[in-house]
Protein backbone atom coordinates (compact mmCIF):
# COMPACT_ATOMS: atom_id res chain seq x y z
CA UNK A 1 0.00 0.00 0.00
CA UNK A 2 1.34 3.14 -1.21
CA UNK A 3 2.23 5.87 1.86
CA UNK A 4 0.21 9.07 2.52
CA UNK A 5 2.52 11.81 2.97
CA UNK A 6 1.54 14.29 5.69
CA UNK A 7 2.45 18.19 6.84
CA UNK A 8 3.50 18.56 10.37
CA UNK A 9 3.06 21.68 11.98
CA UNK A 10 6.63 22.41 11.39
CA UNK A 11 6.35 21.84 7.56
CA UNK A 12 7.98 19.36 7.40
CA UNK A 13 6.86 16.15 5.68
CA UNK A 14 6.31 12.66 7.52
CA UNK A 15 5.66 9.89 5.98
CA UNK A 16 1.62 8.43 7.70
CA UNK A 17 3.62 4.99 9.04
CA UNK A 18 6.19 6.90 11.26
CA UNK A 19 3.05 7.52 13.61
CA UNK A 20 2.22 3.53 14.37
CA UNK A 21 2.94 3.10 17.58
CA UNK A 22 6.16 0.84 17.73
CA UNK A 23 5.71 -2.76 18.60
CA UNK A 24 6.40 -4.55 21.91
CA UNK A 25 9.93 -6.76 20.79
CA UNK A 26 9.82 -9.79 22.33
CA UNK A 27 12.60 -10.44 25.27
CA UNK A 28 16.08 -12.15 24.13
CA UNK A 29 16.69 -15.94 24.94
CA UNK A 30 17.50 -15.57 29.27
CA UNK A 31 16.31 -12.48 29.35
CA UNK A 32 12.97 -13.32 30.44
CA UNK A 33 14.50 -15.23 33.10
CA UNK A 34 15.79 -12.57 34.51
CA UNK A 35 13.00 -10.05 34.30
CA UNK A 36 11.61 -13.17 36.48
CA UNK A 37 14.41 -13.45 39.00
CA UNK A 38 14.20 -9.79 39.08
CA UNK A 39 10.39 -9.58 39.86
CA UNK A 40 10.52 -12.00 42.63
CA UNK A 41 13.53 -10.65 44.34
CA UNK A 42 11.68 -7.26 44.46
CA UNK A 43 8.68 -8.55 45.86
CA UNK A 44 10.67 -10.37 48.37
CA UNK A 45 11.95 -6.81 49.24
CA UNK A 46 8.69 -5.49 50.45
CA UNK A 47 8.30 -5.42 54.08
CA UNK A 48 5.90 -7.94 55.57
CA UNK A 49 5.31 -9.61 52.22
CA UNK A 50 3.55 -12.81 52.53
CA UNK A 51 4.26 -16.07 50.70
CA UNK A 52 5.02 -14.92 46.62
CA UNK A 53 2.72 -16.45 44.41
CA UNK A 54 2.94 -17.59 41.10
CA UNK A 55 -0.02 -15.63 39.98
CA UNK A 56 1.13 -12.47 42.01
CA UNK A 57 4.44 -12.66 40.09
CA UNK A 58 2.67 -13.34 36.94
CA UNK A 59 0.67 -10.83 37.19
CA UNK A 60 3.29 -8.38 37.92
CA UNK A 61 5.82 -9.18 34.98
CA UNK A 62 1.76 -8.81 33.12
CA UNK A 63 2.41 -12.84 31.42
CA UNK A 64 0.44 -15.80 32.41
CA UNK A 65 1.60 -17.97 34.52
CA UNK A 66 1.98 -20.44 31.78
CA UNK A 67 4.86 -18.01 30.48
CA UNK A 68 6.55 -18.29 33.94
CA UNK A 69 6.91 -21.92 33.62
CA UNK A 70 8.15 -22.07 30.46
CA UNK A 71 11.58 -20.68 31.76
CA UNK A 72 11.43 -22.39 35.27
CA UNK A 73 9.95 -26.13 35.23
CA UNK A 74 8.47 -24.62 39.03
CA UNK A 75 8.51 -21.93 41.59
CA UNK A 76 11.30 -23.84 44.06
CA UNK A 77 13.55 -23.51 40.81
CA UNK A 78 13.04 -19.92 40.48
CA UNK A 79 14.44 -19.82 44.09
CA UNK A 80 17.37 -21.88 43.00
CA UNK A 81 18.19 -18.72 40.46
CA UNK A 82 18.16 -16.37 43.52
CA UNK A 83 20.10 -19.02 45.44
CA UNK A 84 23.19 -19.61 42.89
CA UNK A 85 23.14 -15.56 42.42
CA UNK A 86 23.60 -15.06 45.81
CA UNK A 87 26.22 -18.07 46.16
CA UNK A 88 28.19 -16.87 43.00
CA UNK A 89 28.36 -13.53 43.88
CA UNK A 90 29.34 -13.56 47.73
CA UNK A 91 31.68 -16.28 46.74
CA UNK A 92 33.29 -14.99 43.85
CA UNK A 93 34.33 -11.53 46.28
CA UNK A 94 35.03 -14.10 49.19
CA UNK A 95 37.74 -15.41 46.96
CA UNK A 96 39.11 -12.64 45.74
CA UNK A 97 39.65 -11.62 49.59
CA UNK A 98 41.66 -14.74 50.37
CA UNK A 99 43.88 -14.26 47.35
CA UNK A 100 44.99 -11.11 48.28
CA UNK A 101 48.30 -11.16 49.85
CA UNK A 102 49.60 -9.35 52.85
CA UNK A 103 46.39 -9.93 54.90
CA UNK A 104 45.96 -11.15 57.93
CA UNK A 105 43.55 -13.97 59.01
CA UNK A 106 41.94 -11.91 61.23
CA UNK A 107 41.49 -9.08 58.72
CA UNK A 108 39.93 -11.78 56.34
CA UNK A 109 37.80 -12.88 58.38
CA UNK A 110 36.49 -8.97 59.50
CA UNK A 111 36.38 -8.48 55.69
CA UNK A 112 34.14 -11.34 54.94
CA UNK A 113 31.98 -10.52 57.64
CA UNK A 114 31.38 -7.24 55.95
CA UNK A 115 30.95 -8.39 52.76
CA UNK A 116 28.45 -10.46 54.01
CA UNK A 117 26.35 -7.56 55.90
CA UNK A 118 26.87 -5.27 53.03
CA UNK A 119 25.66 -7.96 50.26
CA UNK A 120 22.39 -8.25 52.80
CA UNK A 121 21.59 -4.52 53.41
CA UNK A 122 21.84 -3.81 49.13
CA UNK A 123 19.84 -6.95 48.49
CA UNK A 124 17.11 -7.04 51.33
CA UNK A 125 14.98 -9.47 49.06
CA UNK A 126 17.92 -11.90 48.74
CA UNK A 127 18.29 -11.52 52.74
CA UNK A 128 15.08 -13.18 53.10
CA UNK A 129 16.16 -16.10 50.87
CA UNK A 130 19.73 -16.33 53.08
CA UNK A 131 17.72 -16.51 56.37
CA UNK A 132 14.76 -18.50 55.42
CA UNK A 133 11.92 -16.37 55.50
CA UNK A 134 11.38 -16.23 51.68
CA UNK A 135 11.63 -20.37 51.79
CA UNK A 136 8.99 -21.70 54.66
CA UNK A 137 7.14 -22.79 52.53
CA UNK A 138 8.65 -23.81 49.96
CA UNK A 139 10.86 -26.65 49.13
CA UNK A 140 13.21 -27.97 51.88
CA UNK A 141 15.74 -28.29 49.49
CA UNK A 142 15.88 -24.99 48.56
CA UNK A 143 16.87 -24.27 53.05
CA UNK A 144 19.20 -27.23 53.39
CA UNK A 145 21.13 -25.13 49.88
CA UNK A 146 21.35 -22.06 52.23
CA UNK A 147 22.16 -24.08 55.40
CA UNK A 148 25.17 -25.31 53.23
CA UNK A 149 26.05 -22.20 52.18
CA UNK A 150 26.26 -20.61 55.53
CA UNK A 151 28.21 -24.21 56.50
CA UNK A 152 30.86 -23.11 53.74
CA UNK A 153 30.86 -19.75 55.03
CA UNK A 154 31.68 -21.30 58.55
CA UNK A 155 34.43 -23.56 56.93
CA UNK A 156 35.98 -20.62 55.24
CA UNK A 157 36.28 -18.40 58.19
CA UNK A 158 37.57 -21.72 60.38
CA UNK A 159 40.47 -22.15 57.27
CA UNK A 160 41.68 -18.39 57.71
CA UNK A 161 41.38 -18.07 61.78
CA UNK A 162 43.64 -21.51 62.07
CA UNK A 163 46.57 -19.43 60.97
CA UNK A 164 45.98 -16.86 63.00
CA UNK A 165 45.15 -18.70 66.29
CA UNK A 166 48.45 -20.08 65.26
CA UNK A 167 50.48 -17.00 64.67
CA UNK A 168 49.27 -15.78 68.22
CA UNK A 169 50.80 -18.88 70.09
CA UNK A 170 47.35 -20.96 70.50
CA UNK A 171 48.22 -24.36 71.36
CA UNK A 172 44.90 -25.49 70.23
CA UNK A 173 44.91 -23.53 66.70
CA UNK A 174 41.99 -25.82 65.06
CA UNK A 175 39.55 -25.93 68.60
CA UNK A 176 39.90 -22.27 68.71
CA UNK A 177 39.23 -21.31 65.32
CA UNK A 178 36.76 -23.57 65.02
CA UNK A 179 34.88 -21.72 68.12
CA UNK A 180 35.44 -18.45 67.01
CA UNK A 181 33.97 -19.21 62.98
CA UNK A 182 30.99 -20.62 64.65
CA UNK A 183 30.67 -17.53 66.48
CA UNK A 184 31.24 -15.42 63.61
CA UNK A 185 28.78 -17.04 61.10
CA UNK A 186 26.00 -16.90 63.87
CA UNK A 187 26.42 -13.31 64.75
CA UNK A 188 26.33 -12.39 61.07
CA UNK A 189 23.43 -14.47 60.43
CA UNK A 190 21.66 -13.16 63.92
CA UNK A 191 22.58 -9.64 61.89
CA UNK A 192 20.62 -10.92 58.43
CA UNK A 193 18.03 -12.48 60.59
CA UNK A 194 17.28 -8.88 62.30
CA UNK A 195 17.23 -6.82 59.42
CA UNK A 196 14.57 -9.12 57.62
CA UNK A 197 11.87 -9.42 60.88
CA UNK A 198 12.44 -5.65 61.58
CA UNK A 199 11.01 -4.76 57.84
CA UNK A 200 14.28 -3.77 56.82
CA UNK A 201 14.27 -0.79 59.05
CA UNK A 202 17.61 -1.72 60.99
CA UNK A 203 20.20 -1.77 58.96
CA UNK A 204 22.72 -5.19 59.04
CA UNK A 205 25.55 -2.96 59.43
CA UNK A 206 24.69 -0.80 62.48
CA UNK A 207 27.89 -0.68 64.82
CA UNK A 208 29.50 -3.25 62.09
CA UNK A 209 32.70 -1.91 62.76
CA UNK A 210 32.95 -1.68 66.32
CA UNK A 211 31.33 -5.19 66.96
CA UNK A 212 33.90 -7.22 64.50
CA UNK A 213 36.99 -4.78 66.42
CA UNK A 214 35.51 -6.52 69.47
CA UNK A 215 34.90 -10.49 68.23
CA UNK A 216 37.45 -10.77 65.62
Amino acid sequence: MQNEETTSASGVETSADTLTPPTRKRPKPGERRVQILQALAAMLEQPGAERVTTAALAARLEVSEAALYRHFASKAQMFEGLIDFIEQSVFTLVNQILEREGATGAQQAAKILTLLVQFAERNPGMTRVMVGDALVYENERLQQRMNQFFDKIEATLRQVLRGAAAADGSATPSVDAQVRAAALTAFVVGQLQRFARSGFRRAPSEHLEATIALIV
